[in-house]
């Protein structure tokens, strides 16, 4: 099964920028679409963003259209999501995510989650 890694959370400040991975061991990366989902504490779950394999398409949610790019660094085997202007609503555990056999945008089940890594945007 497809093992997925999430790492690159934090604490900054609204307005700062972080950038998360999304890496996975024992399969080609590049061969998977690849979601990236948030949940806060006491919210339901929701899709912020997705890659497709081959990189032949990305969605955003409306919520972070033009403060968020998702990428490929194939060399790593890594998704990334880079985030700018971060606002305090993005704080959350991030999650990627991916499923198997379908290769666009967006994910519409997933069948394997990363561990999350927490995203802390301060005032």
């Amino acid at each position: 099964q497809v093992h997925l890694v999430e790492s690159g959370g934090g604490v900054v400040q609204s307005g700062g920028s972080l950038r998360l991975s999304c890496t996975a061991s024992g399969v080609i990366l590049e061969y998977y679409t690849i979601g990236w989902y948030r949940q806060a504490p006491g919210k339901e779950r929701e899709g912020v963003s997705c890659i497709s394999a081959g990189h032949h398409s990305t969605y955003y949610a409306d919520s972070v259209k033009g403060r968020f790019t998702i990428s490929r660094n194939y060399s790593k085997n890594t998704v990334e999501l880079q985030m700018d202007s971060l606002k305090s609503e993005d704080t959350a555990v991030y999650y990627c995510a991916t499923r198997l056999y379908w290769q666009g945008c967006p994910l519409p089940e997933q069948d394997f989650w990363g561990q999350g890594t927490q995203v802390t945007v301060s005032s």
